[in-house]
């Protein structure tokens, strides 16, 4: 991704950010990530995050994800002998649609980036509204995607190892680079 892109892509996540009421000083705001997984279809599949802490106990993360946009389906594996991250979506702005492993439902498939069905194979669908929390144990397979106005997730988590996290599509890279 190209500097310029990200820079565009960072005020939005700002915009995001202030309609969910966080706060966050200007530096904060200044170094938002901006991942969109290697693809280069950032508004298809990707997000931009801030990261308040990551220790070797545990991370706090905020998640901005544009309208119908996808974080792709991942696990978070063991590492280095220590069990896989455990994290806690809660819900500050919008819809969030979350999958998870259990009974699919047909019409979920429909939220699916199109021309990427092959990477996507869990399909029980949770929807979390502003408030409203769910918990992913460790190597547990997930996925997630904002409604039709975008979403801000608080992730509540063990220590995250990104780029350890295994995606079911293999032409992801976790962290992103951004070229000037």
């Amino acid at each position: 991704m190209k500097y310029t892109e990200a820079e565009k892509y960072k005020a939005l996540g700002r915009e995001y950010l202030n309609k969910a009421n966080i706060i966050l000083t200007e530096d904060e705001l200044n170094n938002l990530e901006v991942a969109d997984f290697a693809l280069n279809e950032f508004e298809k599949t990707g997000l931009v995050l801030h990261i308040y802490v990551n220790t070797n106990r545990v991370c706090a993360k905020e998640l901005v994800l544009l309208p119908n946009q996808t974080c792709p389906e991942h696990r978070h594996p063991e590492v280095n002998g220590k069990e896989g991250k455990e994290e806690t979506f809660r819900c500050r702005y919008g819809t969030v649609y979350l999958y998870v492993d259990g009974a699919p439902a047909p019409e979920n498939r429909d939220r699916v980036p199109k021309g990427d069905e092959a990477y996507y194979t869990i399909f029980n669908e949770i929807v979390l509204k502003p408030g409203e929390q769910y918990t992913l144990y460790p190597n547990t397979k997930h996925w997630f995607q904002a409604g039709e106005e975008g979403a801000v997730v608080s992730e509540f988590s063990t220590t995250s190892t990104d780029e350890n996290d295994i995606f079911s599509d293999t032409r992801i890279q976790r962290i992103p680079q951004i070229e000037e």
